[in-house]
C-alpha cells in the first residue's frame, strides 16, 4: 500500500487541515505526532526507506523502536493536504528511543518538528497509563491564549473556570488541565514539565504560546482541544461582559453531573470560591 492511500495518513492529513480552518495554526504554528500502529506499519513498508540517524534530543526508551508519523518544523499545516510528502514524515526510533530516522517524506529535506522531544516524552507518558494513547497535538488557541495573560497560572483554576463554561466539559475533560508557566520552546526542559503534565491530564496549556492534547485517536484529540478552546472562547466573551458571573455551576451540581456520567471529578477543582 501507498503511504498516502492509508487511513491513518488521511486521518492525519485531516486534522491538520480542521486545525488550520480552526485557526489554530498559523504561519508554520503547531505541531502532530502519531504513533503508529504495527499493523500500519507493516501495511506500508514498501514505501519506507530509512535515512541516516539523527538525535532526538530527549531519551524515550519505551517507544524504542516504534514508528511516527510527523510534522515537520518550519511546515506550514495549511499546505500539508496539498503536498503531505514535502510536509511530514515517517519516523523510526532505534532501540534506545534515543535517536531517529526519517523513513518517508520531508522530500525537500527538513526534520522533524522541534517540539519533537516534547511530543515523545508526551507520548511515552501516556503509553505508560494506556497504550492506546497515540495522538500528541499542539497548537496555538487565541482564546485558551488570551486567558493565560489574566488568569492565575493554576491547574485548579484553569480546569473549573473552563468546566464552569459548558456542561460537557467535565465530561470531555474529567481529569483537568495542567498549566505550565512562561519557559522557552522547542526544547528537552519544557517537554520534561510537559511530561509531568501528561501524567494526569490529558490537556496541558503552555503560558502565552498554546496548547496540548493527547488522546486515542485524531477525533477524540481533536475534539478535546476543540472543547477546551470553545470554553475558553465562552470564558472570554463573560469576561468581556462582566468580571462577576451573576450565576454558574455549583460543586455540587458537578458531583451530579459525575454521578449521571459516571466520571471522576478531582475534588481539587470543587473549591468553594
Amino acid at each position: 500500500m501507498k503511504v498516502l492511500d492509508a487511513e491513518f495518513v488521511k486521518g492525519f492529513i485531516r486534522m491538520t487541515s480542521d486545525g488550520w480552518e480552526q485557526g489554530w495554526h498559523e504561519r508554520n504554528g503547531g505541531n502532530l505526532t502519531y504513533r503508529i500502529k504495527d499493523e500500519e506499519v507493516e501495511a506500508v513498508k514498501e514505501e519506507l526507506h530509512p535515512g541516516e540517524w539523527q538525535e532526538i534530543g530527549a531519551s524515550v526508551p519505551a517507544l524504542a523502536n516504534e514508528f511516527f508519523l510527523v510534522t515537520g518544523s518550519g511546515k506550514y499545516f495549511r499546505n500539508v493536504c496539498l503536498d503531505p510528502e514535502a510536509n511530514i514524515s515517517i519516523i523510526e526510533l532505534d532501540d534506545k528511543g534515543e535517536n531517529y530516522r526519517i523513513c518517508w517524506g520531508m522530500r525537500d529535506g527538513g526534520r522533524p518538528t522541534s517540539e519533537l522531544p516534547s511530543h515523545l516524552m508526551n507520548l511515552e507518558v501516556k503509553k505508560k497509563i494506556d497504550p492506546k494513547y497515540r495522538v500528541v497535538y499542539h497548537g496555538h488557541p487565541t482564546n485558551i491564549i488570551a486567558l493565560t495573560f489574566v488568569l492565575p497560572l493554576k491547574d485548579e483554576v484553569f480546569t473549573r473556570e473552563l468546566w464552569e463554561m459548558a456542561t460537557e466539559c467535565p465530561v470531555v475533560f474529567p481529569s483537568g488541565i495542567g498549566v505550565i508557566p512562561w519557559m522557552v520552546c522547542g526544547g528537552r526542559e519544557i517537554g520534561v514539565e510537559t511530561s509531568k503534565k501528561m501524567e494526569e491530564y490529558d490537556l496541558a496549556i503552555w503560558a502565552h504560546h498554546g496548547m496540548f492534547a493527547a488522546g486515542e485517536d485524531f477525533d477524540l484529540t481533536f475534539g478535546l482541544f476543540h472543547t477546551a478552546e470553545k470554553a475558553a472562547e465562552i470564558l472570554v466573551k463573560v469576561l468581556s461582559i462582566t468580571p462577576n458571573k451573576t450565576q454558574t455551576i455549583q460543586p455540587d451540581e458537578f458531583r451530579r453531573l459525575a454521578k449521571a456520567f459516571e466520571v471522576e471529578l478531582p475534588e481539587k477543582f470543587l473549591y468553594e470560591k
